[in-house]
């Protein structure tokens, strides 16, 4: 039951090119950053990531980004990357938009066991049409498009099928965690992480603050540990090390 390991690095040593990830975090809100930093200095590649966003240039997953290690992304934002788009309109990223709600509700039939379910999000758009570029050609044309989705009438409204998803691996940051891998989840930083966390075969967790197990009140736990399946507890400088993508201050 213990789940704990030495470092990051232990943590994603086994993560093979090729491999698909499910990411938390929203913006820079939550992000696994020192997972992704090790994955990076591992140097797996050809990584297909599913993340609500892709980092900004050279922080979360931009790093990876940025060194092309990343194939492919589902996700529902794209801004703040310009590397992203650069290679997305270059044809070097292949990139699967997906409306945000459905996105989490993907995630999450994943970890629960639900293959697939209906939604009207997307009904009458390209969505369910397809058509939606994936991989554009180096001339700048469609190489590939996203093929038309199943829809059905149901009590008298059209809605469009949408499969779970699930990962290979999955990282994610939490705020406090056991070493059998019950997690929770502060503020903001709750936001794709317990999704991508159950949507993970192998779940890999950084913690800022490691407990023993039995501290952690049963009704404050966001993800149980049958979820999770290694934990890193960072220094206190790694958990300290938090940015926003932009700081707005009003003029005086």
């Amino acid at each position: 039951m213990n789940k704990t390991m030495a470092s990051a690095a232990r943590a994603v040593a086994d993560i093979p090119a090729g491999a698909t990830l499910a990411v938390g975090g929203f913006g820079l809100s939550g992000v696994p950053d020192t997972l992704i930093r090790a994955l990076h200095e591992q140097g797996a590649d050809d990584l297909e990531v599913v993340s609500n966003n892709c980092g900004v240039d050279g922080r979360g997953l931009g790093i990876l980004l940025g060194s092309g290690r990343i194939s492919r992304v589902t996700g529902s934002y794209v801004g703040e990357n310009k590397e992203f788009a650069r290679q997305y309109l270059s044809g070097e990223l292949e990139v699967e938009l997906v409306p945000q709600g459905t996105l989490a509700e993907r995630l999450r039939a994943g970890g629960t066991g639900i293959p697939a379910f209906y939604t009207p999000a997307g009904v009458g758009t390209q969505v369910a049409a397809g058509g939606l570029p994936w991989r554009h050609a180096p001339d700048g044309t469609v190489a590939v498009a996203s093929p038309p989705k199943e829809t059905r009438v149901l009590a008298g409204h059209t809605y469009v099928l949408e499969h779970a998803i699930t990962t290979d691996y999955a990282l994610v940051r939490a705020w406090r965690g056991d070493r059998h891998g019950n997690l929770v989840f502060r503020r903001a930083a709750a936001n794709f992480n317990p999704l991508a966390a159950m949507a993970g075969r192998i779940t890999i967790a950084e913690v800022e603050e490691l407990v023993e197990p039995g501290e952690l009140a049963a009704e404050h736990i966001h993800i149980p540990g049958i979820f999770v399946q290694r934990v890193v507890q960072l220094t206190p400088e790694q958990a300290a090390d938090q940015q926003i993508e932009k700081r707005t201050v009003r003029s005086r």
